[in-house]
Protein backbone atom coordinates (compact mmCIF):
# COMPACT_ATOMS: atom_id res chain seq x y z
CA UNK A 1 0.00 0.00 0.00
CA UNK A 2 2.88 2.14 0.54
CA UNK A 3 3.36 2.98 -3.43
CA UNK A 4 -0.60 3.29 -3.52
CA UNK A 5 -1.08 7.86 -3.38
CA UNK A 6 -4.59 7.27 -1.96
CA UNK A 7 -5.08 10.38 -0.72
CA UNK A 8 -4.06 12.79 -4.19
CA UNK A 9 -7.28 12.18 -6.26
CA UNK A 10 -9.88 11.44 -3.15
CA UNK A 11 -12.83 13.98 -3.03
CA UNK A 12 -11.92 15.03 0.19
CA UNK A 13 -9.58 17.72 1.13
CA UNK A 14 -6.42 16.28 3.31
CA UNK A 15 -3.77 18.68 4.92
CA UNK A 16 -1.19 17.38 6.94
CA UNK A 17 0.85 19.59 9.30
CA UNK A 18 3.94 18.56 11.34
CA UNK A 19 4.20 19.11 15.35
CA UNK A 20 5.43 22.46 14.38
CA UNK A 21 1.86 23.50 12.46
CA UNK A 22 4.63 22.82 9.03
CA UNK A 23 2.36 21.83 6.37
CA UNK A 24 4.07 18.51 5.18
CA UNK A 25 1.31 17.71 2.83
CA UNK A 26 -2.00 19.19 1.28
CA UNK A 27 -3.35 16.61 -1.63
CA UNK A 28 -4.57 18.04 -4.94
CA UNK A 29 -8.39 19.00 -3.50
CA UNK A 30 -6.62 21.00 -0.71
CA UNK A 31 -4.63 22.82 -2.94
CA UNK A 32 -7.18 23.76 -4.99
CA UNK A 33 -9.59 24.74 -1.48
CA UNK A 34 -6.73 26.88 -0.72
CA UNK A 35 -5.83 27.95 -4.31
CA UNK A 36 -6.76 31.66 -3.32
CA UNK A 37 -4.47 31.37 -0.25
CA UNK A 38 -1.31 29.64 -2.55
CA UNK A 39 -2.76 26.38 -3.12
CA UNK A 40 0.40 23.90 -3.24
CA UNK A 41 2.15 26.18 -2.78
CA UNK A 42 1.17 26.72 1.15
CA UNK A 43 3.84 23.32 1.85
CA UNK A 44 6.39 24.24 3.69
CA UNK A 45 4.10 27.47 5.51
CA UNK A 46 2.65 27.17 9.06
CA UNK A 47 -0.46 26.86 9.93
CA UNK A 48 0.21 29.75 12.32
CA UNK A 49 0.10 32.23 9.70
CA UNK A 50 -2.98 30.88 7.74
CA UNK A 51 -5.00 31.03 11.08
CA UNK A 52 -6.36 33.74 13.78
CA UNK A 53 -5.19 32.94 16.88
CA UNK A 54 -8.32 30.95 18.48
CA UNK A 55 -8.07 28.66 15.53
CA UNK A 56 -3.98 28.07 15.93
CA UNK A 57 -4.38 27.61 19.67
CA UNK A 58 -7.62 24.86 19.17
CA UNK A 59 -4.50 23.34 16.23
CA UNK A 60 -1.74 23.37 19.44
CA UNK A 61 -5.01 21.73 21.78
CA UNK A 62 -5.19 18.96 19.35
CA UNK A 63 -1.90 17.97 19.55
CA UNK A 64 -1.70 18.62 23.80
CA UNK A 65 -4.57 16.81 24.16
CA UNK A 66 -4.09 14.38 21.17
CA UNK A 67 -8.26 14.59 21.23
CA UNK A 68 -9.36 14.85 17.09
CA UNK A 69 -11.50 18.15 16.74
CA UNK A 70 -14.60 17.72 14.84
CA UNK A 71 -17.46 20.65 13.37
CA UNK A 72 -18.99 21.86 10.62
CA UNK A 73 -19.10 24.69 8.30
CA UNK A 74 -20.96 26.45 5.74
CA UNK A 75 -19.22 28.18 3.55
CA UNK A 76 -19.91 29.85 -0.02
CA UNK A 77 -23.33 27.66 -0.39
CA UNK A 78 -21.39 24.59 0.60
CA UNK A 79 -21.28 22.87 3.84
CA UNK A 80 -19.04 20.76 5.15
CA UNK A 81 -17.92 18.59 7.63
CA UNK A 82 -14.31 19.38 9.19
CA UNK A 83 -12.54 16.48 10.91
CA UNK A 84 -8.79 17.37 12.56
CA UNK A 85 -7.18 14.62 14.07
CA UNK A 86 -3.43 13.93 15.70
CA UNK A 87 -1.47 11.78 13.47
CA UNK A 88 1.26 9.38 14.44
CA UNK A 89 4.52 8.38 13.17
CA UNK A 90 5.65 4.83 15.26
CA UNK A 91 3.54 5.71 17.67
CA UNK A 92 4.92 9.04 18.21
CA UNK A 93 2.78 12.13 17.76
CA UNK A 94 3.54 13.50 14.24
CA UNK A 95 1.18 16.29 13.98
CA UNK A 96 -2.57 17.51 12.83
CA UNK A 97 -4.34 15.72 9.51
CA UNK A 98 -7.43 17.92 8.45
CA UNK A 99 -10.27 16.48 6.20
CA UNK A 100 -12.63 18.56 4.76
CA UNK A 101 -15.35 17.01 3.38
CA UNK A 102 -18.23 18.23 1.46
CA UNK A 103 -21.62 17.02 2.65
CA UNK A 104 -25.66 17.81 2.05
CA UNK A 105 -27.39 20.38 4.23
CA UNK A 106 -29.96 17.38 4.58
CA UNK A 107 -28.61 13.56 5.44
CA UNK A 108 -30.05 10.35 6.49
CA UNK A 109 -28.50 9.36 10.13
CA UNK A 110 -28.73 5.66 10.69
CA UNK A 111 -28.85 3.91 14.19
CA UNK A 112 -27.04 0.81 13.94
CA UNK A 113 -26.93 -1.43 16.96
Amino acid sequence: MNNINWAEDLGVAVTVSDTDGKIIYLNRKSAAVFSKYGGGELEGRNLKDCHKPDSWEKITDIMAKEKPNCYTIEKEGVKKLIYQTPWYDNGKLAGVVELSVEIPFEMDHFIRK
